[in-house]
């Protein structure tokens, strides 16, 4: 009876253990975008959402879920101080966050205190109008600012020193213009900016492409002006100029991927860290990644940080060359 009983609880434990290890960091899943709904975070955490459910890396479908506040600053102070080893959760991140980290603009925090999981893509910025305005290109746009500042009116995912302002500011250089003269609007995210954009409060905006290809595609009443790219896209903004075409030499291009907390284990991180890696390396998750209007950039681990603290050296010294505040 007693070899019964202990062989009862030896089946008892092998069963607590095997639902144990059911909970694993890709159960229940979440990836916060750090901004409002519509913009280029949104975009990254849906890519990942899609892909992870129909490649069967996941059972349920990832949660998306929405923390705007400083252009990234909430959800990256919030993960790192009070969500630190939540091995279930990732973070949308792009070359804007990098930014605002190099110029000190998440607080006490830098690009060493979370864990680099992934690149997933590429994006470039893009110049975007109203469907309805009067500016038809670069020159219109340059020649509308060198007439009356005052009168065009940028609309920004960030405030001065933000992604969206530096692409725009690189854009008034590069056309013997003062970026500090010209007139911005900060947003929290581009789904707001693109919004103001058709309901007239600004003129411009200075977005990303893929952003603006989904926006297009989800029926919003928008134009893309210029690609900072080398070289034009393909599919449907293949008919767009890049601004090398148009004479003003500016390139922009935007990393997107994920971080996750400090405190996450190595066994946990690496889970992830090998999932992306083997769901990048299929073509299946290169038509979604297509189809979002993002170019191939798949990094993870160890090359990503890598990656990711030589960004931080040029975008420091990018700061610098504009007078802005640098993080030390």
């Amino acid at each position: 009876m007693r070899l019964h009983h202990v062989s009862l609880a030896a089946v008892a434990c092998a069963g607590l253990l095997s639902l144990s290890a059911l909970a694993g960091p890709l159960d229940k899943t979440e990836c916060i975008a750090p901004a409002k709904p519509g913009g280029g975070f949104d975009l990254t955490c849906k890519l990942a959402q899609t892909a992870l459910l129909e490649g069967k890396y996941v059972v349920d479908p990832m949660r998306v879920s929405y923390m705007p506040g400083g252009i990234g600053a909430v959800a990256y102070n919030a993960v790192v101080a009070q969500r630190p080893d939540e091995n279930n959760t990732i973070v949308a991140f792009s070359g804007g966050s990098l930014l605002n980290l190099a110029q000190g603009k998440f607080g006490r925090y830098n690009e060493n205190d979370v864990r680099w999981l992934a690149a997933v893509g590429s994006d470039f910025g893009a110049v975007i109008v109203a469907e309805n305005s009067p500016f038809k290109s670069i020159k219109d746009l340059v020649a509308a600012i060198k007439a009356d500042p005052s009168k065009v009116v940028f609309g920004a995912g960030g405030s001065v020193g933000s992604q969206d302002w530096m692409k725009a500011a690189l854009t008034a250089r590069a056309a013997g213009l003062d970026p500090k003269a010209m007139r911005f609007v900060a947003f929290e995210g581009g789904g707001e900016a693109i919004t103001a954009l058709q309901g007239g409060h600004v003129q411009v905006y200075s977005g990303d492409a893929a952003e603006a290809e989904e926006q297009i595609k989800a029926g919003s009443k928008i134009r893309v002006l210029a690609i900072l790219a080398d070289k034009r896209q393909e599919g449907s903004l293949s008919g767009v100029p890049t601004m090398k075409e148009q004479g003003y030499d500016v390139q922009w291009p935007i990393i997107r991927g994920f971080f996750m907390g400090p405190k996450v284990s190595d066994a946990d991180f690496k889970v992830w860290s090998d999932t992306f890696a083997k769901m990048m390396a299929t073509p299946a998750y290169d038509k979604l990644r297509a189809e979002r209007g993002m170019f191939k950039f798949a990094m993870t681990g160890k090359e990503l940080d890598a990656f990711i603290k030589d960004r931080m050296v040029a975008y420091r010294q990018l700061a610098k060359d504009f007078n802005l505040k640098v993080a030390q």
